[in-house]
C-alpha cells in the first residue's frame, strides 16, 4: 500500500505536538509495511522564499499553485493509494483535496483543531472558550477579532478560505477524528456519521513503568488556553509544600509567570524546554501528570505520554482530555477552587491507577493497536469507488 501523508509542519520556534504525531505516524507506518511517501512543507520555509512567492503567500490558504502541481507530479509518479492529509495550512491549501480526487486518490484527513470552523483553530479567545463563529458561512467576528496571528487582514483572508473551501471539506472521503468530541465537532459542521473514525494518536511504547516518582508534573505550551495560568492559581492556594512538588517544563508567552512562581516557591520548580529524553525523565519522576487546558483541547499528546509511563493524570473537563484520561485518572472543572480540592486527594489516590494508566494506554493507545485501525481505514477507502 502506498499513502502520502501532507502535512504542514508548524515553525520550529512553536513547539507542536501535531509535527510530533505526524513524525511518530510515518515512522510506525513505515515499520508496519506500509510504503509512506511524504508531503511535507515547513513554515520555516517562508522566511526564504522569493518576493513574489512571498507576495502570494497571503492568498495560498485558498489555493497554493505550487504544492498542486508538487503533488499532482508526486501522485503520477507513484500512484498512491491514499493521501492522508493533517495541517494544510498555509503552504498546501485545503485545494490538495481536489487535486487528489481529480487524480482519483481518496483522501483522509485527521482533525487536529476546529479550523474546519475557527481561524485560529482553537475555539479560544481573550483568555476563554469562543464559539462565535460556529454555524456562520463566514466568520466576521475572527476578522473583528483578530483572530488569525493578530492580524485583521490575514483572519479576513483566513475566513474566505474557510468559506472557499466548506465544499472542499465536505469532500473529504474519510475523517479520523482523535476523539468523540471531534466527532461531534465534525457532525455539526455537516460531516455525515459514516464518514467519521474515531481513532486517537499514540506515542512509543516505553516499557514496563518504572515505580511513581513523586508531586505533580505540567508539560506543554506555556500559553493562557494550556491552563498553566489556572493551575498556577490553584496551586498557590496551598501553603508552599503542603502537596508536594510541582514541576512544569515548557516554553511559550506565559514563561515569565512560571519563572516568577519558582523564584518564589520552594516547591514549583521550572524545567523549561525537554528534548524527547528529557520528555520521558520528566514524566518517570512524576507522581500525576497534568492536563489543566482551558480550551476544548483536543488530543493532548501529554495524556498519552502519562498513561505510557503508568502515570495517572489529573485533567480539565474540556474537549478530548476526558476520553483520553477514562479510568486513569480524574477530571475536574476548568476552575481553580475545583483544582485546588483535588490535588492532595490526587497525590494520595496516584499509586493505586498506575496500573490502571498503563493498562489503558495498551488497550488503546499502543501504537499496534492504533496504526492496524489506520492502515484498516487506508484500506477501506483504497477499495472504494474513488480507490478502485
Amino acid at each position: 500500500m502506498k499513502v502520502v501523508v501532507a502535512h504542514n509542519r508548524y515553525r520550529a520556534a512553536q513547539p507542536s505536538g501535531e509535527n510530533t504525531i505526524v513524525d511518530l505516524e510515518i515512522a510506525q507506518l513505515a515499520a508496519a509495511g506500509v510504503t509512506v511517501l511524504p508531503f511535507l512543507r515547513s513554515s520555516d520555509e517562508i522566511a526564504d522564499l522569493p518576493k513574489a512567492s512571498k507576495a502570494l503567500l497571503p492568498l495560498a490558504p485558498i489555493y497554493a499553485p505550487g504544492a498542486q502541481r508538487d503533488l499532482a507530479a508526486l501522485i503520477q509518479e507513484h500512484r498512491p493509494d491514499v493521501l492522508h492529509l493533517h495541517n494544510p495550512y498555509p503552504l498546501l491549501s485545503p485545494w490538495v483535496v481536489r487535486t487528489a480526487h481529480r487524480h482519483g486518490v481518496p483522501v483522509v484527513q485527521t482533525v487536529h483543531n476546529y479550523r474546519q470552523v475557527c481561524a485560529s483553530g482553537l475555539y479560544f479567545r481573550d483568555g476563554g472558550i469562543c464559539q462565535d463563529c460556529r454555524g456562520r458561512f463566514v466568520g466576521v467576528p475572527a476578522v473583528v477579532h483578530r483572530c488569525y496571528r493578530g492580524s485583521r487582514a490575514q483572519s479576513a483572508l483566513m475566513a474566505t478560505a474557510l468559506a472557499v473551501h466548506r465544499p472542499t471539506w465536505r469532500s473529504v472521503d474519510r475523517y479520523i477524528a482523535l476523539t468523540e468530541a471531534i466527532a461531534e465537532h465534525l457532525r455539526d459542521y455537516g460531516i455525515p456519521d459514516d464518514r467519521i473514525v474515531v481513532k486517537p494518536n499514540s506515542v512509543p511504547d516505553p516499557g514496563a513503568p518504572a515505580p511513581l516518582g513523586d508531586g505533580f508534573l505540567f508539560l506543554g505550551r506555556l500559553s493562557p488556553e494550556k491552563g498553566v495560568g489556572l493551575l498556577l492559581d490553584a496551586w498557590r492556594r496551598h501553603p508552599d509544600g503542603a502537596v508536594g512538588r510541582l514541576r512544569i517544563a515548557g516554553d511559550g508567552e506565559l514563561r515569565g509567570l512560571v519563572e516568577e512562581a519558582a523564584a518564589s516557591r520552594d516547591d514549583v520548580e521550572f524545567l523549561g524546554v525537554l528534548d524527547r529524553d528529557g520528555v520521558r525523565a520528566a514524566v518517570r519522576d512524576a507522581a500525576v501528570v497534568l492536563a489543566t487546558s482551558t480550551w476544548h483541547d483536543v488530543l493532548p499528546t501529554v495524556v498519552i505520554e502519562a498513561l505510557a509511563a503508568g502515570r495517572p493524570v489529573l485533567g480539565t473537563a474540556l474537549g478530548g482530555i476526558p476520553y483520553l484520561v477514562g479510568e486513569a485518572g480524574w477530571i475536574v472543572p476548568p476552575d481553580p477552587e475545583a483544582l485546588a480540592a483535588a490535588l492532595p486527594a490526587v497525590l494520595a489516590g496516584a499509586a493505586p491507577l498506575s496500573q490502571v494508566a498503563r493498562s489503558r494506554y495498551e488497550h488503546t493507545f499502543h501504537p499496534d493497536v492504533v496504526t492496524k485501525r489506520l492502515i484498516e481505514v487506508y484500506a477501506e477507502m483504497s477499495s472504494g469507488p474513488r480507490g478502485r
